[in-house]
């Protein structure tokens, strides 16, 4: 896709820039791989704010995508590029030999009409999901499994790619989007090529009512609330941080602080980490 631009017939109009949607080929979506997307306003079942800023937006349904492609050995047709307003990739309108349809992340050159598939021995080409013991060492993957028959997990955002680096005996050696070597299951499945859509990264939103037809609410500057709302507020005018470091509202270092846990089972999976 390209990247449009906008007269600026208001203040507004001059920094945003849209994508031009010029690879979608379908409006509307298959009635049969929509889903209710419930609203829950960042809330968790006791009504709690536990993800502040979320709240609003259009009305959505959700694309039901298949990530575990276990249509196996069933050659399917792109019948249709199309838009998912819950991601941040296109996805792809596949239909089955046997009649079945189905959603997958359109990676970079799938276009209608393009035959692909799904099983252990298929060909290695652009969207086609195998076991990574069956795919060529140096290969580029997106949609990616942690788990055997779990269902995608890794690189599934737009523009998205790993590579395979490695094989050794029950592990594969990939290497994330981040730069973070890891292993992972031998035959757990991936999809060949990069997540299309790359054009997205460079999009500027422009103004804060886009933000809002997201679903993003406003973000408030620490600084300026009282110090019962946050570790930074109060101070007569304006005032610095008054601290070492910036912190969350919670009392956390905002800057650099780990917080993944050093316990956690998966660490013995992580060659290195992210540069």
């Amino acid at each position: 896709m390209a990247i449009r631009r906008h007269n600026p017939t208001t203040p507004s109009q001059r920094f945003i820039t849209t994508t031009d949607f010029s690879d979608l080929t379908k409006k509307k979506p298959e009635k049969a791989l929509l889903s209710v997307k419930k609203k829950n306003a960042g809330r968790n079942a006791q009504g709690r704010i536990t993800v502040r800023h979320k709240g609003g937006g259009n009305r959505q349904k959700y694309r039901l995508v298949d990530f575990r492609r276990k249509h196996d050995n069933v050659p399917a047709t792109v019948k249709a590029i199309e838009y998912d307003p819950n991601r941040s990739a296109n996805i792809a309108l596949l239909h089955y030999l046997d009649g079945a349809k189905s959603y997958i992340l359109a990676p970079v050159g799938l276009n209608v009409g393009d035959k692909v598939m799904s099983g252990e021995e298929v060909e290695v080409k652009v969207g086609n999901c195998m076991p990574m013991k069956n795919i060529p060492v140096g290969s580029v993957l997106h949609n990616i499994e942690m788990r055997p028959g779990q269902g995608a997990k890794i690189a599934r955002s737009a523009g998205i790619s790993a590579r395979l680096m490695a094989k050794e005996g029950n592990y594969a050696t990939l290497k994330m989007p981040s730069g973070e070597m890891r292993m992972v299951p031998i035959v757990c499945r991936a999809t060949l090529g990069q997540v299309g859509n790359t054009d997205h990264e460079i999009v500027s939103i422009g103004k804060a009512g886009r933000h809002r037809h997201m679903g993003v609410r406003p973000s408030v500057r620490g600084v300026v609330m009282n110090p019962i709302d946050h570790p930074h507020g109060g101070g007569e005018g304006k005032s610095p941080v008054g601290m070492p470091s910036p912190v969350t509202p919670w009392g956390k270092p905002a800057l650099g602080y780990k917080t993944r846990n050093k316990k956690k089972a998966s660490n013995k999976f992580i060659i290195s980490r992210a540069k």
